[in-house]
């Protein structure tokens, strides 16, 4: 792989061979409305939680730390504290959390938390966190109720629920409350109160997640399909991944070189997709109707491919990348 190295170093260092696009053609498409029924029965009975709430915590992705964040609910957090936890830190640049920090300061969101749900010692800080923050923040109605009730709420698939999950183990040495999953809408709606602390005494409320029910700009939406907020079959895999491949180079992220065999970085998807398929074993036999009859062909299956490139980007086997 020495030529594998030495293309990594000439793209990092500066120009070379390939011309990377400057800007991504989204292809004429409007923004699409990505908002399922549950979501919007969701986004009603959050409302009426809120009353019942003495702190929301926004989980959101720590790869989009600002794009997806749902207007609808940065309306709703009113007076009330707000603990912004981006999750799975694990997969972002992590060079890039001062400057993210810094713009969320400046957006009036000051208590921001990094967590990877994966190790439950990255969440140790959310309880007296919120404990704090409650404890300094008028009550009103909810004064003479010692118990915390906190309403955790966010765009679909960044691991609300495993948030949860996390918190048991780590204050209460309890298993599972909620499911979980890889796939966006695994919770479709709000659920009862699970307890995650004795002392103090708190419950979380974990909540579908909730999209904007239009999304302000393409790009903003592909990045969130990226991250698996969007179900991959609203977008397409083919331009998520050719919109991955972009935003990778953009960022001179060249783990895909090595990880699929090329020769050196590259701006063509097809070509991408191809060294995908090959490295993957990514094939379908496809009948060809010849003069003799019908013949199987063995052809590379790039769909397929596109579906492996985001998945090893979703796993962090691309590198650790933050798209904003």
């Amino acid at each position: 792989m020495r030529g594998c190295a030495g293309a990594l170093r000439a793209a990092a260092a500066g120009p070379g061979p390939v011309a990377f696009r400057e800007s991504f053609d989204f292809g004429g498409r409007a923004v699409a409305s990505w908002f399922p029924g549950h979501m919007a029965k969701g986004l009603r009975q959050m409302r009426g939680s809120l009353r019942r709430a003495d702190c929301l915590v926004e989980v959101h992705d720590a790869r989009i730390p600002l794009s997806g964040r749902n207007p609808l609910l940065q309306e709703a957090l009113g007076i009330r504290p707000h603990v912004l936890v981006l999750n799975k830190m694990d997969l972002a640049d992590p060079r890039r959390q001062s400057a993210v920090l810094e713009h969320l300061k400046q957006q009036g969101c000051p208590h921001v938390v990094f967590t990877d749900c994966q190790r439950d010692s990255s969440v140790k800080k959310i309880i007296p966190l919120v404990a704090e923050l409650v404890d300094k923040s008028p009550r009103y109605h909810r004064a003479e109720n010692a118990a915390y009730s906190i309403l955790v709420i966010g765009v679909p698939n960044v691991g609300k629920s495993s948030l949860i999950n996390s918190l048991r183990r780590l204050h209460l040495k309890k298993g599972k409350a909620t499911a979980v999953g890889g796939e966006p809408g695994i919770t479709k709606a709000v659920l009862t109160r699970i307890q995650v602390c004795e002392k103090p005494l708190m419950y979380l409320v974990d909540t579908p997640g909730v999209l904007p029910p239009r999304l302000g700009d393409v790009e903003t939406g592909m990045k969130l399909a990226v991250c698996g907020a969007i179900r991959d079959h609203l977008v397409g895999e083919d331009v998520m991944a050719d919109y991955l491949l972009y935003a990778l180079n953009k960022r001179q992220q060249f783990g895909y070189v090595q990880r699929y065999g090329l020769a050196e970085a590259c701006d063509d998807i097809r070509v991408l997709l191809k060294h995908v398929a090959l490295a993957r074993g990514r094939t379908q036999k496809v009948k060809v109707l010849t003069g003799t009859g019908n013949v199987n062909v063995t052809t590379l299956n790039y769909p397929a491919a596109a579906y492996e490139f985001l998945r090893d980007f979703r796993a962090g086997r691309l590198g650790r990348v933050t798209l904003d």
